[in-house]
């Protein structure tokens, strides 16, 4: 299934796309997309749901974060080799972990604001990883029993804030709008390898990255496990897995980065895409 959410900041409903590219309505089934409602076997009984007897529902939409209340947004630096090495850094021994605030959070096509003065904002098409049920050092080997889907993220970064503002990557990462996630949360059957799907980022028309996760330096299954031996992962939490070479710090012979008016498109093979417009700092933007 496409799970989703639909509808202007504040008046989000529950959606879920049918084979024809249809958003059909879930909100006379169950009231959100919540992590409570995923904790509580939401997937599994949506499954036996024929779309086909669902309300309609007429495009354009805005397309919502894909959980109404995302608890943690866990990311994972330097995930690929070969990005590492563009960041002129080395390939980790264990995965390294930070975290984007949740106020960062938006939907996949909502505006994307600059911080007030940033010179260095950046992009990094991400895997996301949404759990399903509480994890708590659960084994690699069936660690994938625990997630509920897999959905795009946009890991936006500030690298002044990130790398020269006196240590730890979370200034450059949880920027307000710096956290697009959607359109879908596609659930597990959908994907049967997460190992081998097929990501691209865009600004401007031009193309940056173009990678496939099977180049990750820590799969998704080794991924939750991983983290889950240092803070339980409940249903909800979203985590972020780390991008392949493209990101505008490792453009030579000298970076870009992002400006008011540059438009990013980016997509993950199965999962959908995703557009933002870049706009200088607007309080009133954010708030929306």
């Amino acid at each position: 299934m496409k799970l989703l959410r639909y509808g202007p900041k504040g008046a989000e409903k529950p959606g879920l796309m049918d084979a024809d590219g249809v958003i059909r309505d879930l909100s006379g089934v169950l009231p959100d997309l919540t992590s409570a409602q995923l904790a509580a076997g939401a997937i599994a009984r949506l499954s036996d749901l024929d779309p086909s007897r669902l309300p309609v529902v007429e495009q354009p939409v805005r397309y919502a974060p894909v959980v109404a209340d995302i608890g943690k947004l866990i990311c994972v630096g330097l995930n690929y080799s070969d990005h590492a090495a563009e960041s002129g850094m080395a390939v980790p021994a264990e995965p390294v972990l930070f975290t984007k605030a949740t106020s960062s959070i938006i939907g996949c096509n909502d505006p994307v604001v600059l911080p007030r003065g940033s010179v260095k904002s950046d992009w990094e098409v991400e895997l996301g990883v949404v759990i399903g049920k509480r994890a708590r050092y659960v084994d690699e080997a069936n660690a994938l029993d625990y997630v509920a889907g897999y959905c795009v993220v946009n890991d936006l970064s500030e690298r002044e804030y990130q790398l020269e503002r006196g240590g730890q990557w979370d200034k450059g990462k949880g920027c307000d709008t710096f956290g697009p996630v959607g359109p879908w949360l596609v659930t597990t059957d959908e994907v049967p390898d997460p190992q081998n799907l097929d990501m691209w980022l865009e600004v401007n028309g031009k193309r940056y990255q173009t990678g496939n996760t099977r180049t990750m330096v820590f799969t998704v299954a080794h991924l939750v496990s991983y983290i889950s031996r240092f803070m339980t992962l409940q249903p909800g939490d979203v985590i972020s897995t780390g991008t392949p070479p493209g990101v505008g710090l490792g453009q030579k012979p000298d970076p870009v980065y992002l400006e008011p008016g540059d438009r990013m498109r980016l997509g993950i093979e199965g999962l959908g895409e995703q557009t933002q417009t870049v706009h200088a700092w607007n309080e009133a933007l954010i708030d929306g």
